[in-house]
């Protein structure tokens, strides 16, 4: 099958706008969690897009929007006159675990005080889950696979490794793929709330023995995907390789991993076969690292049944102790995250990490950064980890692109 590799990244996090800021943000130990939420304070819809296409979008579809127009610059597809690509050979893929609630709560409380009359007429397009992906391929022309993910947490990983397969399997020679969510409504921080998912004391600490639970955050990440032949040929800039992906299922419980992350481990080592690699390549793990006492002690347990006598000896880190989880954005903003991490060879820190809880004996990074010291006679790879509720399991395997 033929090769992809990522050619441009863009996010939105609540480390502020572009990818760029994400990685050196982070990097530098910075923590945009205030008040218990990762919210996007820096985003101003005003700022990256007309105010009809704002009005014509809820903020899920407006900050994956804003992620992929980043994305796409970066890629070098903005500001020529046409796509590097026939528009029916590019795809758009950007998974979501909810969509857009914010414009069902507003359209259920205007039905709920005003009638079925008040209903805005842009309900259903601006809430659907496949919103983002339909925005971007408007706003860009993209004319070939064009759809949602919708696989809670797992979203955004979901989404890159389907689009790395449609361009393996020759559907499409690029695609714009990544995860988009906003979920700081009052209905999804009820409902986190009485789900007992949600940090009590308002700190996000993965792998600590005091996490109590999960940050709720927003946020989108995208990356350009391309055949490594035709990117190439067209001089592109290889920012990594996409060289594994796979998926599982726990079909254990809706919202509790198994014990073991039997699940998880097996996600793992696909990704790892996938790519023709073993547990001796991986260099990094960026993990979904939650800061829920379940997520983390079974992702805990399976990375030390994937890496074996290794496991120790491998870095491990959760982006989510900065930015919080940003549900089915995650993966994305994880995975643009671990590229721009390996392009600069430095692991981020898990923050707030201070207390070893017995039995999860991983470097979890903690404090600060470190340079990724590593054989330089090999390209870099990481394993970039996302599980959602339902059982979903997503894990990407990236390779630094050679030097």
């Amino acid at each position: 099958m033929r090769e992809v590799v990522v050619t441009g990244v863009g996010a939105v996090t609540p480390l502020g706008v572009g990818a760029r800021t994400l990685h050196e943000r982070w990097s530098a130990g910075s923590c945009a969690i205030e008040n218990a939420e990762g919210a996007c304070t820096d985003f101003d819809p005003a700022e990256h897009m007309s105010k009809k296409e704002a009005r014509r979008a809820d903020r899920f579809t407006q900050l994956g929007l804003t992620a992929a127009d980043e994305a796409l610059r970066d890629a070098g597809w903005l500001g020529g006159d046409e796509l590097p690509y026939d528009p029916a050979r590019v795809g758009c893929i950007i998974g979501t675990g909810i969509g857009g609630l914010q414009t069902i709560q507003d359209a259920l409380a205007k039905l709920d005080s005003r009638g079925p009359t008040a209903v805005p007429a842009l309900c259903v397009p601006t809430m659907m889950g496949n919103a983002g992906a339909a925005a971007v391929s408007l706003k860009h022309g993209l004319l070939g696979p064009t759809f949602g993910v919708v696989s809670a947490c797992a979203a955004g990983a979901h989404a890159i490794g389907t689009a790395m397969r449609t361009i393996q399997t020759g559907d499409a020679d690029a695609v714009v793929a990544g995860g988009a969510e906003a979920g700081l409504t009052p209905l999804a921080r009820a409902a986190f709330s009485v789900l007992e998912a949600t940090s009590t004391t308002g700190i996000s600490r993965p792998f600590d023995v005091r996490r109590d639970g999960f940050i709720l955050g927003e946020g989108s990440g995208v990356l350009i995907l391309e055949d490594a032949e035709s990117a190439e040929r067209r001089g592109a800039r290889i920012l990594a390789r996409l060289r594994g992906y796979a998926a599982t299922s726990d079909a254990h419980h809706l919202t509790a991993p198994p014990a073991d992350g039997r699940g998880a481990a097996a996600a793992m080592r696909g990704a790892l076969a996938d790519a023709g690699l073993d547990a001796a390549d991986v260099d990094y793990i960026n993990a979904h690292g939650t800061s829920t006492p379940l997520n983390d002690r079974a992702e805990t347990a399976a990375i030390t049944a994937v890496l074996g006598a290794r496991a120790g000896q491998v870095p491990v880190s959760s982006t989510k102790s900065a930015i919080g989880h940003l549900l089915g954005a995650a993966g994305a903003v994880e995975a643009a995250a671990t590229v721009l991490a390996l392009r600069d060879r430095v692991i981020p820190p898990t923050l707030g990490w201070a207390e070893r809880e017995e039995g999860m004996d991983l470097d979890y990074v903690p404090d600060s950064a470190r340079p990724l010291d590593t054989d330089r006679s090999k390209p870099a790879v990481a394993l970039s980890n996302s599980f959602g509720f339902g059982g979903h399991n997503a894990v990407l395997c990236i390779e630094a692109a050679a030097a």
